[in-house]
């Protein structure tokens, strides 16, 4: 299949911590740079860039994390950020000290809780921030895909990445339209999921659907004669298409699709959230292949 757009993937990169010379987190505040003082440093105005900017992402390739939860969840997926920006009166604080221990010294700079707060996006002014390169383009791993035509609500695309990769998903295409991957809003609903992902963006899914090998599946509603979604064999090969937050998925692709399918409700309920559905749907597929291994 021809490439259609940027793939990410998390690249593996591995630091070494000797075990026998544990890190001092002491250290690490000796060896740094003196602490930012004011939020018209450049490194801190290209941190306001990224966080609310999404050309200003793809054109350098970067985004933040904001908050030790996902630096945590980036370390532990084996990646090494390209800088952390820490509140300086936080860094003997025993959550930072540990996550201190699993970073170089000299990407560590300390910032004044002041300069941090007027750029970040977050509740709590004075949490850290994380410089990350955006994972480059590799080839899918698995042939089973979620596709997301026009879904506009970061939490949404959030949550639905996290779906996913609880669900055993990996590969994910962002069709135009789509909240960015790397927005903040994004980055904070995924938890993390990000990091186990492989996301396309910005991808002509009627092109996309039309080179797939294998079933395509989309959520519709009853005028779409769907199938139900319990009476599907989802066992082989799939791709589900989950759309827009109030028109659903495009006709055009309900069309290219193999097959429209329906979650069964009881009651007077209409719908569901896409992320919702998106949930049930793949963690109906997971139990399906559960259930068949030996």
């Amino acid at each position: 299949m021809k490439s259609l757009a940027r793939y990410t993937y998390p690249h593996i990169a591995h630091t070494l911590i000797a075990k026998t010379h544990p890190f001092s987190p002491k250290a690490a505040c000796t060896m740094t740079s003196p602490a930012i003082q004011s939020p018209q440093n450049p490194q801190l105005k290209h941190l306001a860039k990224l966080l609310g900017h999404a050309k200003h992402r793809r054109e350098h390739s970067q985004a933040v994390l904001e908050g030790a939860h996902l630096l945590t969840a980036y370390l532990d997926a084996g990646n090494t950020p390209l800088q952390v920006y820490l509140p300086e009166h936080r860094l003997h604080e025993p959550e930072i000290a540990a996550l201190l221990c699993r970073l170089p010294a000299d990407i560590v700079q300390p910032v004044s809780g002041k300069a941090l707060g007027k750029i970040t996006q977050l509740h709590q002014a004075e949490d850290l921030m994380t410089l990350i390169a955006l994972p480059p383009p590799v080839a899918p791993e698995s042939p089973d895909y979620v596709l997301l035509d026009r879904v506009q609500d970061a939490g949404n695309v959030g949550t639905v990445l996290r779906s996913a990769a609880a669900a055993g998903i990996r590969q994910i295409v962002l069709g135009e339209g789509c909240a960015d991957a790397y927005s903040p809003k994004v980055l904070r609903a995924g938890m993390g999921a990000h990091f186990l992902l492989h996301i396309q963006e910005r991808v002509c899914l009627t092109e996309w659907c039309a080179r797939y090998p294998h079933a395509v599946y989309a959520t519709a509603l009853d005028g779409n004669r769907p199938a139900l979604l319990y009476q599907l064999d989802l066992r082989a090969p799939c791709a589900w298409i989950f759309g827009n937050e109030g028109s659903g998925v495009s006709p055009e692709l309900i069309a290219l699709a193999g097959r429209s399918v329906k979650i069964p409700m009881q009651g007077a309920t209409e719908s569901l959230n896409i992320a919702q559905a998106a949930t049930v749907c793949l963690f109906e597929q997971m139990r399906q292949r559960w259930q068949q291994q030996p």
